[in-house]
């Protein structure tokens, strides 16, 4: 092949990366969704639930995205109480997920892979297990695998988030209430031979592998595998999160003592980590909806807390233009991996007022521990 072959083949390689990149930048959304109005009752004092939502990669320009997209209309603008956080890591700026899920889950800094183990690899109780211990209800909603490293961060304590196995069997530890999301084949395709949901029925688990399979569900304990590793994206799951949030509410709100659950819009992450506008809105927009379920819920309970918020930002993202009418988004992108920007905090319900202002990842644990009373 000559100079100019050569030289011919690279523009036109590199012309086609452009158009592929200019394709991902600019998403319209066809499908835009009512948001309806959100009139709480009367709030306690303090709350008895706490749902805690995590949008994975979440930063204000994925917000700002969603919000255009869908014509000036979130649920999450009813999270009228809005603080930003700090999400650095033990031994780093940029922050993993696996770090990041553990300082909320614990109030604790640990390093990057770290699941909920302080630097000496003892185990640190979550928010999640706390909750359990005084007679709290508890669960967790992934559109991930369930044993990934933000769920994980919440029930399991391991020295690296990779080790999906050992996460599963540590989900054997914790009476959990209900857990939702993919990752089956971690409790049954194993190398050790083990078969973890026949150790999961023999606790007294119900245990389903599809939401449709779970409809008459209504008290757990629950586990609902709803894909053999992750979820597929937005637009082919359906409306999972939302019914499984709406799932899980039903069943956790049977107990009287109340509620502590994680729902982690898993895969914002991974649009921001392709630097696909289209893919992280059409997962903002998928775990808004979830929120919303959960704010119609919390508006007639006046005893429920409900919290946005993020691990850490992924894609350095900046919004170049935009149309609220048209629904249209343009993005530019200054990483494929996570940065270390502030991410949004949100709430709404009895302690929302707590989340307001500037502060650290950690926080969130202390102050949800301090509006449970424990």
């Amino acid at each position: 092949m000559n100079k100019f072959s050569v030289l011919f083949y690279l523009l036109i390689a590199t012309s086609l990366n452009v158009f592929a990149e200019e394709d991902k930048a600019t998403y319209i959304n066809e499908n835009r969704y009512e948001v309806k109005e959100i009139n709480p009752v009367q709030f306690s004092e303090t709350p008895k639930n706490i749902i805690l939502f995590i949008g994975d990669g979440m930063g204000i320009s994925h917000l700002t995205a969603a919000y255009t997209a869908n014509g000036g209309n979130l649920y999450m603008q009813y999270l009228r109480h809005i603080g930003l956080i700090t999400t650095h890591s033990a031994n780093n700026y940029v922050t993993d997920s696996a770090a990041g899920g553990s300082a909320i889950a614990t109030g604790q800094k640990v390093t990057d892979g770290t699941v909920a183990l302080d630097q000496d690899g003892i185990a640190i109780p979550t928010i999640l297990q706390i909750s359990d211990q005084h007679g709290k209800a508890t669960g967790l909603v992934a559109t991930s695998s369930i044993t990934h490293a933000t769920p994980a961060s919440f029930i399991a304590h391991q020295p690296s988030r990779n080790m999906k196995e050992e996460i599963a069997e540590d989900f054997l530890k914790t009476d959990i209430d209900i857990f939702i999301g993919g990752g089956l084949q971690h409790f049954t395709q194993r190398e050790d031979g083990r078969d973890l949901t026949i150790d999961l029925k023999e606790k007294g688990y119900s245990v389903f592998t599809c939401l449709d399979e779970a409809t008459e569900l209504t008290t757990g304990p629950a586990a609902i595998f709803t894909a053999p590793r992750h979820n597929s994206i937005y637009h082919e799951r359906g409306d999972m999160l939302p019914r499984a949030t709406k799932k899980a509410i039903q069943v956790l709100s049977q107990n009287e003592n109340g509620f502590f659950m994680m729902i982690e819009g898993s895969q914002i992450d991974w649009g921001g980590h392709n630097n696909d506008t289209g893919y992280i809105v059409g997962e903002m927009l998928d775990m808004d909806r979830a929120v919303g379920v959960a704010l119609e819920f919390a508006a007639k309970n006046g005893e429920t807390l409900v919290i946005v918020t993020s691990d850490h930002e992924t894609g350095g993202m900046a919004l170049h233009g935009g149309n609220y009418e048209k629904g249209s988004v343009t993005a530019g992108y200054t990483s494929g991996n996570h940065t270390g920007s502030m991410v949004p905090v949100m709430a709404f319900g009895p302690g929302a007022e707590e989340f307001i202002g500037i502060y650290d990842n950690t926080d969130l644990f202390y102050k949800m521990i301090n509006l449970f009373g424990f």
